[in-house]
């Protein structure tokens, strides 16, 4: 399922789509308590400051009938959103997974216990980093000790009640300066009792803007650096023994998804505007989720707005049409030209 859309066929994607998107991508809010410097938010504003209410979330959740995975992030931190629990019940009924990251500094117990109830499967925690310090400077506050005590009380509290979901997992952004904090982030896990970690694709949008540390320079992709190989190396032996299972985002293995592609049009193998649409607090609609993290206006690609038309008219309607005839083309996007690039480690 993790890579469902990836499973088409070219011969089997056009303009047109005759099956609605067997994944919706729903930001419930676009607020923050953070200030990441991997994060657009933090630079800019990307749209208004706006929680979806859980009458608007059924109303586009009940749009597609058959709903397989309901992911409920999209710039902010949806623990910020109180109707998030009964939206994750919601989507249950509908019978999606659900999951969604968090920073886990708002991972208090009675949210613990929510999450629990709500029948959440996933709940991955963006942790960036092995200590204190390193937390601090990239994710902009000091919430490090607060978030492994709330993560050991939240797998103390599914051992006594005696449940295997929500699965928790830690995730690392690729950064040059912070790969070697890998090997800490796996042992972390498995001192807390997580049994997995991901290290997530570092995303830049390659405009010459500064953003942070999510600039080209901090990029691994490609890389040739026996330092960065040995971390990940060093990393993957550990994990193997304790016990925990190490991955990467969009890849098999985490040394994968340093290899640069053979053909050099990294978009041509993307099928997300075929399976899933992205949808903002706002209601604008995206082709997935890297959008907002590579364009700094998302109203220069305006597919639709989820609040005033119905997905089925969005989905097939002449703005996607072309973004999906693009996409197929030496001529994709701008938002589409790097990701394979700047949308990997």
């Amino acid at each position: 399922m993790a890579h469902y859309f990836e499973q088409l066929s070219a011969a089997e994607c056009g303009p047109l789509v005759p099956n609605a998107p067997v994944c919706l991508y729903l930001e419930v809010t676009n607020r923050c308590n953070l200030l990441c410097q991997t994060c657009p938010r933090t630079f800019a504003s990307v749209e208004p400051p706006a929680d979806l209410s859980l009458a608007r979330f059924a109303m586009l959740v009940d749009q597609i009938d058959d709903l397989r995975q309901l992911v409920l992030h999209g710039v902010g931190e949806p623990l910020m959103n109180p109707e998030l629990p009964a939206m994750i019940a919601y989507g249950k009924a509908r019978g999606a997974r659900v999951t969604f990251n968090s920073n886990a500094t708002l991972l208090l117990p009675r949210r613990q216990r929510a999450l629990i109830e709500s029948g959440l499967d996933e709940y991955r925690v963006s942790l960036d980093a092995a200590d204190a310090a390193t937390f601090r400077r990239v994710r902009g506050r000091d919430h490090f000790d607060r978030i492994v005590d709330s993560l050991r009380q939240f797998v103390a509290l599914k051992r006594v009640w005696g449940v295997p979901t929500p699965a928790i997992s830690l995730w690392l952004v690729a950064l040059r300066d912070t790969i070697h904090q890998l090997a800490g982030v796996v042992r972390l896990a498995a001192d807390i009792g997580v049994p997995e970690v991901y290290l997530q694709r570092l995303v830049y949008g390659g405009n010459g803007r500064q953003q942070g540390v999510a600039v080209a320079s901090q990029s691994l992709y490609g890389t040739s650096d026996a330092a960065v190989g040995e971390a990940i190396a060093g990393a993957a032996a550990l994990a193997q023994s304790l016990g925990v299972t190490l991955r990467a985002s969009g890849a098999t293995t985490p040394e994968q998804s340093l290899w640069r592609d053979q053909h050099q049009r990294p978009w041509s193998h993307c099928r997300r505007p075929w399976t899933l649409m992205y949808i903002t607090a706002n209601g604008t609609v995206l082709p997935c989720c890297m959008v907002p993290f590579v364009e700094r206006d998302l109203g220069a690609l305006p597919l639709g707005n989820a609040l005033v038309q119905p997905l089925a008219e969005i989905w097939n309607g002449p703005p996607y049409r072309r973004f999906r005839s693009a996409l197929l083309s030496d001529q994709p996007p701008r938002c589409c030209t790097g990701c394979g690039v700047r949308w990997s480690l």
